[in-house]
């Protein structure tokens, strides 16, 4: 019997990526492919990457200068880069290193098997259109129905049509595309078969879900109904596509979790407006409050970006004030970095101290506000879904319905159930519990 090829993949960035990098190997697995955890041992390389933050590409290019000597080892190893930044530089990234023997964007990796075809017969491929068809379509089937982790991510909605003016997701995942509510069904209900309690819906803008004629809100709802899924997350999600019947949802539906990753890059209405974010810091607030009316109990995260261009004291003031009223249980904030062909990219800096210390000034409140949230956990009750087993015996981890990470200690489950736990600590970024 011929032994299978082995492949490893590198991923890059957001969840969406690491769920593109499971359909990959799962396209690549029909070739004959198995996965490693090894790039010394792979018969194919692919680096599935993000454009999001600074110097994401020339990251990338400095990866592939590591990988070149393997290759040099390994005539027969193929070496491929996927995801934004393959998007966004296509062509030159064979250019700039010919050990790339392929390249293929977010919108056509279905393709992967046959372009992996040609680069075996000898040559190179490059793929990075928008295809008319449906990838998904292409993709019905997830290989063998092996056991999957407890929590998967569930892509339902690629492409963003909002163009905020720092970011390039329009221009390399595209317009705003659903996918049809019965495959996303579908999917779920497979995964459900092969062990999955939780998903997470993903999308760049995944709120604006227009695959069911309820919208995301609808979309959940008959999620809710799926036999043996226990739990709906979504993410990431922009204000102005909170409606009515999805904020309803927090408090009507009870396998929507009660957290939300709701972005707001500012608080100040000036910033907010050179982001063409289409919000204000009011009308943001008036989400959040509609939200806790709905459901008391959730936690939010959000997004921010200090020292974007223009960006005054009073400016980074209106953030600290949002942030002081909102209080978060997690929030993932950065300096601006330019990204090319963005809007804001011909804007002047903010100065890089400047920018550097408001970030860090954010960040310590931030922090205290997590901390808080942390320590009013304990004594509570909450429900954990078991993930995997820690290092010392009879400890097993997962995550609440608030998605804090939780030790349990002690504990009689097993990886997959959800356990019934009562806070008794919080750390710094878990919080430990014993089993009810």
């Amino acid at each position: 019997m011929t032994a299978p090829k082995k492949l490893f993949i590198k991923t890059y960035g957001c969840q969406m990526n690491v769920y593109d990098s499971e359909r990959m190997a799962e396209a690549m697995g029909g070739q004959g492919y198995v996965e490693t955890q090894s790039a010394d041992d792979a018969d194919m390389i692919l680096l599935n990457t993000c454009h999001i933050r600074e110097k994401a590409a020339e990251k990338v290019y400095s990866e592939l200068g590591r990988l070149k000597p393997l290759k040099d080892l390994k005539p027969d190893l193929k070496i491929g880069v996927a995801g934004c930044v393959a998007q966004a530089e296509g062509a030159e990234i064979m250019r700039r290193q010919p050990a790339v023997d392929l390249v293929v964007g977010p919108q056509s990796y279905h393709r992967l098997p046959a372009m992996e075809a040609k680069v075996r017969a000898g040559g190179t491929a490059l793929d990075t259109d928008f295809p008319e068809e449906d990838k998904f379509e292409h993709l019905k089937g997830r290989g063998p129905k092996g056991k999957r982790n407890p929590a998967a991510f569930l892509t339902v909605q690629e492409g963003c049509d909002k163009f905020c003016a720092f970011c390039v997701v329009p221009y390399t995942r595209g317009a705003e595309v659903s996918r049809p509510a019965a495959r996303v069904l579908e999917e779920a209900r497979d995964l459900v078969e092969r062990g999955v309690r939780e998903v997470t819906l993903l999308g760049q803008n995944v709120n604006a879900y227009h695959g069911h004629e309820g919208g995301l809100s609808g979309l959940i709802r008959d999620l809710a109904k799926v036999d043996g899924l226990e739990r709906i997350r979504y993410t990431t999600s922009h204000p102005n596509d909170m409606d009515d019947d999805l904020i309803a949802a927090h408090g009507e539906v009870p396998e929507l979790m009660p957290y939300l990753h709701l972005p707001v890059q500012s608080g100040s209405d000036h910033i907010l407006k050179r982001m063409n974010r289409s919000h204000t810091a009011e009308s943001y607030l008036r989400v959040i409050e509609r939200i806790r009316a709905a459901r008391p109990d959730i936690i939010l995260s959000g997004d921010f970006i200090v020292g974007f261009p223009e960006e005054t004291d009073a400016d980074f003031e209106a953030t600290m004030e949002l942030v002081r009223q909102v209080k978060y249980g997690y929030a993932y904030s950065f300096k601006y970095s330019t990204r090319p062909g963005t809007p804001a990219a011909e804007r002047t800096l903010v100065d890089v101290d400047v920018a550097d210390a408001r970030l860090q000034t954010l960040q310590s409140l931030i922090t205290r506000h997590q901390r808080e949230i942390q320590e009013s956990m304990v004594g509570r009750d909450v429900s954990v879904l078991i993930e995997r087993a820690g290092r010392e015996a009879g400890q097993m981890l997962g995550k609440s319905e608030y998605l804090h990470s939780v030790h349990i200690e002690n504990c009689t489950g097993q990886i997959g159930d959800i356990a019934k736990v009562r806070i008794v600590e919080a750390k710094t970024n878990s919080l430990t519990a014993r089993h009810l």
